[in-house]
């Protein structure tokens, strides 16, 4: 029975009382044999993603390469990017550049293992030997010396007249144009004030400035310097020669990879577009035109570390 009042729109409902009859719920256990189904199908299904996560992490992959800032940083990119893509290009490996501000945090990144791939001679030295870098290339540019250099209307003639002079270095880690340079000195017993120029660009620029009387460097930055800059050096003392800086991995990249990145390398002075990127390279530091990457090994580099054998014991 349902009543309604005048004012208010309340309704009374008469309590019903339901009785649920009782339900059968079907029997959800499995056998043995079912579990044991499900759980492989999950193993798999989860080893797949697995397998799919891994090859895709490998195929996005990007290894750092460190070449040692020789010029400025804007020159140094512009010679190696080209180089970098091409090789990127024709690997299957992918590469990125990454540089410092100085040729030392270049180096700094190496020593933290922040890059796989480098292109230096800093890594010869006793206690970074055993780092575990591997020599697999170099470039195919002429022999290159330790030399100090003055401009070419000097009054200086002789290294001993430095003395207690400023003299500029591209950085503390420059192997042939600071430590074998600065090393005669030493030996020579030849004070001066070392003025560090962040790359060769910049100590040479100092040079040219007046504001050093001479600079350690080594032949083939002063003589691209000189073509880009048009001023004219003249050479107080060089060293023997040296091999051009190496093509180094770290101990960190896959074989295979490797493999494919040194084919690469080796392979631009044959591809028609490689040796468009290597001409143009060349030209950009002024390098010989016919310059190229080739095989190497840490063998060749032993003059370096017979360097460090007898290197004064000033030398930093």
């Amino acid at each position: 029975m349902i009543a309604r009042s005048r004012r208010f729109a309340t309704w009374m409902v008469r309590p019903c009382l339901h009785i649920a009859r009782p339900i059968t719920l079907p029997d959800l256990t499995m056998t043995t044999p079912r579990r044991s189904h499900l759980k492989l199908l999950t193993l798999l299904t989860l080893g797949l993603a697995g397998l799919v996560s891994n090859t895709q992490a490998q195929a996005e992959r990007v290894y750092h390469f460190s070449p040692v800032n020789q010029y400025g940083i804007e020159l140094t990119a512009r010679y190696w990017n080209p180089i970098v893509d091409h090789v990127s290009s024709k690997s299957g490996v992918k590469l990125q550049l990454k540089i410092g501000r100085t040729s030392a945090d270049t180096t700094a990144y190496v020593l933290a293992n922040e890059v796989e791939f480098i292109f230096s001679n800093h890594l010869f030295s006793p206690e970074r030997d055993h780092l575990g870098w591997k020599v697999f290339g170099r470039r195919d540019a002429p022999p290159i010396r330790s030399q100090i250099v003055v401009m070419a209307d000097s009054p200086i003639q002789k290294v001993e007249q430095l003395a207690n002079q400023a003299v500029s270095f591209p950085g503390p880690e420059a192997t042939v144009a600071y430590k074998h340079s600065y090393a005669r000195l030493l030996t020579r017993n030849v004070p001066v004030q070392v003025v560090f120029g962040g790359n060769s660009d910049g100590s040479l620029a100092q040079l040219a400035s007046g504001k050093v009387k001479a600079s350690g460097t080594h032949s083939q930055l002063s003589q691209g310097w000189s073509k880009r800059e048009n001023k004219q050096l003249r050479v107080l003392w060089q060293s023997e020669p040296l091999l051009d800086l190496a093509l180094m991995a770290s101990k960190n990249v896959p074989d295979k990879d490797l493999q494919a990145v040194s084919r690469a390398f080796f392979g631009m002075a044959k591809d028609p577009d490689g040796q468009k990127v290597l001409a143009n390279a060349a030209d950009l530091v002024k390098l010989p035109a016919s310059t190229s990457f080739v095989p190497a090994s840490g063998a060749d580099y032993g003059a370096y570390r017979s360097f460090y054998q007898t290197a004064p014991a000033g030398l930093h």
